[in-house]
């Protein structure tokens, strides 16, 4: 039996399909499990990552974890939730970020706490640290759809996005061949601008989509919408960093799986549903 938290969200989501569709036993955790809209078969848990006594049910009888963390809304949770984890599986597939580091502040320091609250265990396990995720992407859709408007602060980094089944299928190979002791960095095949992937998205429309960029007023101001205001400004001062210094365009995901990793076209057309 394998645990896979974050369950309906884009890589976990994308895991739990994946591990059903290689015949093997999951779980799925999940907070609303009328909500959940899984594939039959697929056994549904309701707990919270937040809450350490609701997993006591989820927790029966599993053999491994895939872990999609809620970071920084459940970290305080973490120690508790990470050794009970640990006391019942065996091998915990984390998904981290690649720059995870506990001195970092903010998400990357909150991916850094997680890791070393695992490694502190332990348990054998498996690190899948992403690059930028294509599916935030995602967080344009409404713009596009009623404006036609990409509004982004940076318009000159370039990140190698990386499709949510990509990163799902290492973490699934990692745990079907017990790949553990790994730290696996991952990212799409293509290095790409906000504007180079507003035109990648107006190609497949078939119709204009315009890039605006943001004011930094405005930046702080989304990214406090969904993150603590004490870490907003420590985050965008990481994000201006990694802007100098472009992500690498790794071969993790084809090295790891054997097959190559998506481009943003097709994450693109797996997703254009959600632009028109």
């Amino acid at each position: 039996m394998i645990l896979v938290t974050g369950a309906t969200g884009k890589v976990g989501r994308a895991a739990v399909d994946q591990l059903h569709e290689a015949g093997v036993a999951v779980r799925a955790l999940v907070r609303r499990p009328e909500a959940a809209d899984l594939p039959p078969g697929v056994e549904v848990v309701r707990g919270d990552l937040a809450d350490p006594s609701s997993l006591d049910a989820a927790l029966d009888g599993v053999h491994a974890v895939f872990l999609v963390w809620p970071t920084l809304v459940a970290d305080a949770a973490a120690p508790t939730v990470v050794r009970q984890l640990a006391e019942r599986g065996r091998h915990v597939v984390y998904l981290s970020a690649i720059g995870a580091d506990e001195q970092a502040g903010a998400v990357l320091g909150s991916h850094g706490y997680l890791e070393r609250l695992i490694d502190e265990t332990g348990v054998g396990r498996t690190f899948v640290r992403a690059g930028g995720f294509a599916g935030n992407d995602l967080g344009w859709a409404a713009s596009i759809r009623t404006e036609g408007v990409v509004r982004e602060y940076y318009d000159d980094w370039r990140r190698s996005v990386i499709h949510e089944r990509d990163i799902a299928a290492v973490g699934v190979r990692a745990l079907l061949e017990g790949l553990t002791g790994a730290i696996f960095e991952v990212t799409g095949p293509e290095s790409l601008t906000v504007p180079q992937r507003a035109r990648i998205i107006a190609d497949a429309l078939g119709a204009p989509v315009r890039f605006e960029q943001m004011s930094r007023e405005e930046m702080l101001a989304q990214m406090a919408t969904w993150m603590p205001i004490d870490e907003v400004n420590t985050a965008l001062a990481g994000l201006d960093e990694m802007t100098a210094r472009p992500e690498p365009v790794l071969s993790t995901v084809a090295d790891v799986t054997g097959a190559p990793a998506r481009t943003y076209r097709e994450w693109v057309a797996d997703h254009l549903a959600d632009f028109r």
